[in-house]
């Protein structure tokens, strides 16, 4: 596959005005080809007229982080997909690393490192991990990446209410190659700041131990919202 590779950076909003322009600003110094499709799940603040205003391609669909990821990807005409957070940066040559990742036709998906915005000994240790290439560490808010035809050929996101982008992870994992990355995203400690990291840890780890012990999404999914609902945040796991 040629270096020049066309890549699609899908990233699902909701309620997002204050983060979506420092990640479209860093994409903005990305090496082309590339375009920019911000999937909205009904925002109620400038988050939609913000992206706009950075060359975005900006659609709507219900709300739902799997839903409007797999929305974006339909409308995509790249032949590689980068899932990105809407309050996570890419580094600076980010689409450079994933088009030297995927020229050995043997690689089809991937994912970044991980680093905060903010240090504690907890988010540090947790950075550090993502060293590692433990694919049960592949949440979406490292920026998960796949060639289309990989995408499209595992279902894409599974639409859960939670644990859909280790899923993907999975299924990528089994379809073919997936990389680990050298290189680091750096996202936002927002949720760690608010609820205490000590605090914010324990539910994920909670959270993620049901994954692995194979417990439908479903029946956990209510404390997925309640948290979300009481910080004012969608997505206490991005």
């Amino acid at each position: 596959m040629p270096h020049s590779q066309h890549i699609s950076v899908v990233i699902p909003t909701l309620n997002e005005a204050s983060n979506i322009g420092r990640t479209l600003r860093r994409l903005d110094v990305q090496d082309d080809p590339f375009e920019t499709i911000v999937v909205d799940g009904g925002s109620e603040d400038k988050t939609r007229t913000l992206a706009q205003s950075w060359g975005a391609q900006v659609l709507q669909a219900p709300a739902g982080r799997a839903a409007q990821m797999n929305r974006g990807a339909e409308h995509a005409t790249g032949d590689v997909l980068l899932f990105l957070h809407a309050d996570t940066l890419l580094p600076p040559d980010g689409l450079s690393a994933i088009r030297t990742a995927l020229d050995d036709p043997e690689t089809t998906s991937g994912t970044f490192r991980l680093q905060f915005d903010d240090s504690t000994p907890l988010l540090d240790f947790y950075s550090w991990c993502t060293r590692w290439p433990w694919l049960r560490l592949c949440f979406g808010d490292r920026g998960q990446f796949a060639r289309r035809s990989a995408f499209e050929a595992v279902g894409g996101f599974p639409e859960w209410p939670l644990f859909e982008d280790l899923e993907l992870a999975a299924r990528l994992s089994e379809h073919g190659g997936f990389c680990f990355l050298d290189a680091a995203v750096t996202t936002s400690a927002r949720r760690f700041r608010r609820h205490g990291p000590v605090r914010q840890q324990l539910l994920n780890l909670y959270l993620w131990t049901h994954y692995m012990l194979g417990t439908d999404p479903e029946r956990v999914a209510h404390l997925y919202r309640t948290h979300a609902s009481a910080s004012s945040e969608k997505t206490p796991l991005s």
